[in-house]
């Protein structure tokens, strides 16, 4: 064998290697043991001090409203339009709530409205890792906004930057629906595989594993005024599951 045919072999060998170690360093590896959720409004735990949540709650709003509600995803969706069915009944409170947005805005649609939570939840993801408060201020109403920002402002001050790379949504499901005077409020909850990793000014681990895969549930709630003619959701709470 030459020199040369030698040295290709290496070189192939080299890079074949490369590839395998940024494939692996992408995905990660399952290990069983998952971290809390994602929550934006929670600051990183320092020493001698307890968890900081900050959960921006709607008001008179309790919860657990829709807790026991037996309805399938399916059945709500392919429920019948208001000129097709009234309100009240025995209706679940979730297929209430959808009714009663679906009487004061017709056009509203649950499958339509999933996939543009799907989408917005990405969105607001990748903007928040990145420090993007310009993409998050028309997606945010100005409570949640706020503490976005604040949090933005808080990694920057530590000089430490937010790696997320999300995986796949496993589930997106509407949990909860309502009107309160002119705004619907509708909760939907995202089940979500990331891998999220905090690294300082020289690129040190502070926090998370980049090479582990965790499952985070997120349940967020989105308003909007149904007698404004701007078609747009934005989003007004966040909490994690009981």
């Amino acid at each position: 064998m030459s020199d040369g045919s030698l040295l290709e072999i290496v070189i192939l060998a080299a890079v074949a290697a490369f590839f395998v170690f940024k494939l692996r360093s992408v995905l990660g590896k399952r290990t069983g043991h998952e971290k809390p959720d994602f929550d934006p409004f929670r600051q990183r735990q320092r020493e001698g001090e307890g968890e900081d949540e900050k959960v921006i709650q709607l008001p008179d709003r309790a919860q657990e409203r829709t807790k026991g509600a037996k309805i399938s995803q399916e059945e709500l969706l392919d429920r019948p339009k208001p000129d097709q069915a009234e309100a009240g009944g025995d209706e679940s409170p979730l297929a209430a709530g959808v009714t009663q947005i679906r009487l004061a805005d017709r056009d509203f649609d649950p499958s339509q409205f999933l996939a543009g939570a799907r989408g917005a939840f990405e969105l607001i993801v990748a903007a928040f890792a990145q420090g993007d408060s310009k993409s998050l201020r028309p997606l945010l109403a100005n409570e949640v906004y706020e503490d976005f920002s604040g949090a933005i402002k808080d990694r920057e001050s530590r000089n430490e930057n937010l790696e997320t790379t999300l995986i796949g949504i496993t589930s997106v499901d509407l949990i909860e629906a309502e009107m309160q005077q002119k705004t619907a409020f509708v909760t939907v909850k995202f089940v979500s595989e990331q891998v999220n990793v905090t690294r300082d000014a020289e690129g040190r681990i502070v926090e998370g594993n980049p090479n582990e895969v965790t499952t985070i549930t997120d349940i967020w709630t989105f308003a909007r005024n149904t007698r404004s003619r701007d078609p747009n959701w934005t989003l007004v709470a966040t909490r994690s599951p009981n």
